[in-house]
């Protein structure tokens, strides 16, 4: 059963559109301005129901409430695209790989680079790393910040979910003392049941074993 570190919930809505770069070559992707400006007269249409949980709901008016300005139709792509190109920048031979999915940034962390085995301290030659992600989310405040743990099957399926919320916790927790705003940041464990590889190999396991920071628009309405 999936675990939550924090009383929010995560969003788990992905638009169809997906580009990722390989984090040891920043290749470069076309850009979404034009899909965050139909997205925008979508949403407006819907009333922002596509944007899902009323944890991602709680969020979005705490920091529209707390003065922060949010995110409306075409400036919505322009402000991704932005980030996007900083972070490919600030990671490109890090071993994180950046992925564009519609109007949302994913960054995944392999854990052989973040973690010692079954540990769950963010490994300290990983900090800079780190602080390089940290200074992009400050710069782009209007974000909110989904840092979800996953692990491949190996053991059982209580030890792994635990150990997964142990590692998110640990680069939420992180980044917040970097200065990235709590407010926009949840932090979740999936233990083994979300595999982007297959676990009957060594290869796929390792993939599995990751950490993914998932940043998506603060929107109006």
């Amino acid at each position: 059963m999936l675990k939550k570190l924090s009383i929010l919930a995560l969003a788990a809505t992905y638009l169809t559109a997906c580009t990722t770069t390989d984090p040891y070559t920043g290749e470069q992707k076309t850009s979404n301005l034009a899909g965050g400006a139909v997205l925008g007269a979508a949403l407006g249409a819907v009333g922002g129901a596509v944007i899902g949980g009323g944890g991602r709901d709680s969020r979005n008016g705490a920091l529209i409430g707390a003065g922060i300005g949010a995110l409306a139709g075409g400036a919505i792509g322009n402000y991704m695209d932005n980030q996007e190109a900083e972070l490919r920048a600030q990671l490109q031979g890090t071993g994180i790989s950046v992925t564009r999915m519609g109007d949302r940034i994913i960054l995944n962390m392999p854990s052989n680079i973040t973690f010692a085995t079954d540990q769950d301290q963010v490994i300290p030659q990983f900090y800079p790393t780190l602080n390089s992600v940290a200074i992009v989310l400050r710069k782009f405040e209007k974000t909110l910040i989904d840092v979800n743990g996953h692990t491949d099957s190996t053991g059982s399926v209580a030890h792994n979910e635990a150990l997964s919320e142990r590692r998110a916790m640990s680069v939420a927790s992180y980044l917040n003392s970097q200065g990235v705003d709590p407010r926009r940041v949840s932090a979740l464990g999936f233990g083994p049941s979300q595999p982007i590889a297959s676990n009957a190999t060594a290869d796929g396991r390792a993939q599995n074993r990751r950490v993914e920071i998932q940043i998506s628009p603060l929107k109006a309405g």
